[in-house]
């Protein structure tokens, strides 16, 4: 998809006028190191902190929101360092707890890089610490320390960033003191519950492990309907378009936690084919994060005809395969958290929200094992963070097919069955099943929601009689969605993605009426070109357009008039 240069969006600032006080209050506390009788800390104590490197991830860490990841770079040691972003009011608060003993000193230090990086102790049983910097450039060590009280076995350790602020990156985490029994105490309740993926008859759930935690309770309305071993459920067994109130509870030997917060999801009206709530026939628009002289939109501004809006784009990170998702100012957005609930209120609406990676400028690469791992670790934690239903591949640069198969079935199994997989191959892409995409559409098929090829930007291709067929005609579309509909792919999983407008792409606008046609040629047998399909499928999930700025530039034109059609497809 095209999209001109810009600035890369930095995340939105609030106001630091609230953040004075605080500042100001925390300094008092923030003593550095201290060293407050019992027994001492010494230079050479072990370090008691679990994983404190993130070598291995986030194990033995909890980060509120879903805000934390682990990165290669920038790291202080090893091979890893936390990377933590605040978002809305929540401060991206890592945590651990870990096991001390009472009437005893203990040295907590870090290394941490960026705005605004707090670094603490709660539970001590005597004064509570921190330490933190208003500014780290570069890495800077922070330190404190603290005496246990009489009765205290354990206590938390912590880094947060601050509301409003950019990510923040912490490392080398210790805490220096005699070691406590861990014994197994009962785990704290479960944080960040949300509603994934809905159908008319299931909602997906996900939330953040708690540490200590083997295992969680899942009740509705009250009731414990579910047992999980990891931090999402799909629940089942729902009545359609009916809502319900989730709460879940962490479990171990020694007990359960007390319930989250709850969350209500509501269930689809039904009818979907595919991924998700998609619907039979359904339209699919690309919403852009950017300014490229397009009519700027908010979420909630896209037309009602769409089903389905990819959001362009996220983008790579420094991790191989890893990608985030970064909302740009210029789509004029006040807060992130507004940006959620317009997701939220196009799910109410019946429709599907995902996340598009690519585009004409993208360039994640994921061609191993570890990048694929990483790119459906990072793409669940944006629907975890942002609540979308799933995913848009529209990798313009090429890919390779064992490793996107890997990565989204990875995401598959992490996500369960409401995630919506959609793909906008270029033409060039899906001339051949034995192409990397086609490949992957093929090998995925059982998950796939829609592949729109782009039929746009690409001049003369072959359809599936052989013959060549030039961009701009009906045609064209048909003689090529011919060949993915005849290549394995079920109707349902066959759009045909065109330009909303002449400005929209660089070549290959048709007029809405071409497309209407090219939709009743494959669907219905009528209004065909020179090229008739050998038989007709009624099942065709529809359209794609790029975009609905462009879309809307021009009065809606397209999806007013192509809307309709789909949704009136047999």
């Amino acid at each position: 998809m095209d999209r001109a240069p810009h600035p890369r969006p930095t995340r939105l600032r609030r106001s630091f006028a609230r953040l004075t006080s605080a500042f100001a209050a925390i300094a008092l506390g923030a003593t550095g190191l201290v060293a407050l009788g019992g027994t001492a800390a010494g230079a050479a104590a072990a370090n008691l902190a679990q994983n404190p490197g993130f070598e291995s991830g986030l194990s033995g860490w909890t980060c509120s929101a879903g805000s934390g990841a682990t990165v290669a770079s920038p790291v202080h040691g090893g091979s890893a360092a936390l990377k933590a972003t605040p978002a809305g009011t929540d401060n991206a608060r890592c945590a651990q707890t870990v096991a001390v003993k009472p009437n005893s000193s203990y040295t907590l230090s870090a290394w941490v890089q960026g705005s605004y990086v707090y670094l603490g102790a709660s539970g001590t049983g005597t004064t509570d610490v921190s330490a933190w910097t208003p500014s780290a450039p570069g890495w800077q060590q922070l330190s404190t320390g603290f005496t246990t009280g009489a009765n205290t076995t354990s206590v938390t350790v912590y880094t947060h960033g601050w509301y409003g602020q950019p990510a923040y990156y912490a490392d080398d985490i210790s805490l220096a003191g005699p070691g406590g029994d861990p014994g197994d105490p009962v785990p704290g309740a479960p944080s960040g519950l949300r509603t994934g993926g809905a159908t008319s008859s299931s909602i997906d759930l996900s939330w953040s492990p708690v540490t200590g935690a083997t295992g969680y309770n899942v009740y509705r309305d009250g009731s414990k309907v579910q047992s999980v071993g990891g931090a999402s459920a799909t629940v089942t067994g729902l009545a359609a378009s009916t809502s319900y109130q989730f709460q879940v509870t962490a479990t171990n030997a020694a007990g359960e936690s007390p319930r989250s917060s709850a969350v209500t999801g509501t269930t689809t009206a039904g009818g979907g084919g595919g991924g998700g709530a998609v619907p039979k026939h359904a339209v699919t628009g690309y919403w852009q994060n950017f300014n490229n002289g397009a009519a700027v939109q908010k979420l909630r501004e896209v037309q009602d005809q769409y089903d389905i809006i990819a959001v362009a784009f996220a983008d790579a990170t420094g991790t191989p395969g890893a990608v985030d998702f970064t909302l740009d100012p210029a789509v004029g957005y006040g807060s992130e958290q507004q940006f959620k609930d317009d997701i939220k209120a196009k799910q109410a609406a019946g429709k599907s929200v995902v996340i598009s990676i690519g585009g004409q400028n993208g360039t994640v690469s994921i061609n191993d094992s570890a990048s694929a791992n990483n790119f459906a670790d990072s793409v669940y934690a944006l629907m975890r963070e942002y609540g979308f239903n799933g995913v848009d591949i529209d990798l313009e640069n090429g890919l390779n097919a064992t490793y996107m198969t890997q990565a989204l079935r990875a995401l598959s199994a992490k996500a369960g069955s409401g995630l919506v997989i959609t793909m906008a191959p270029q033409t060039i892409d899906m001339q051949s099943t034995s192409g990397a995409y086609f490949q992957t559409a093929l090998n995925i098929k059982d998950i796939l929601t829609v592949v729109n090829m782009q039929y746009y930007n690409s001049g003369s291709m072959l359809g599936c009689d052989g013959k060549v067929y030039s961009q701009g005609s009906v045609d064209f579309l048909t003689a090529l969605a011919c060949i993915q509909l005849e290549g394995g792919l079920s109707p349902s999983q066959v759009g045909l993605g065109l330009p909303a407008s002449t400005r929209g792409a660089g070549s290959g606008y048709v007029s809405p009426a071409i497309v209407n046609n090219a939709l009743d040629c494959l669907a219905r047998g009528t209004n065909c070109g020179s090229f008739k399909p050998a038989r007709t499928y009624p099942g065709l999930r529809g359209a794609m357009t790029w975009s609905t700025n462009w879309d809307a530039t021009a009065g809606n034109a397209w999806s007013n008039a192509v809307g309709p059609k789909v949704h009136g497809l047999p």
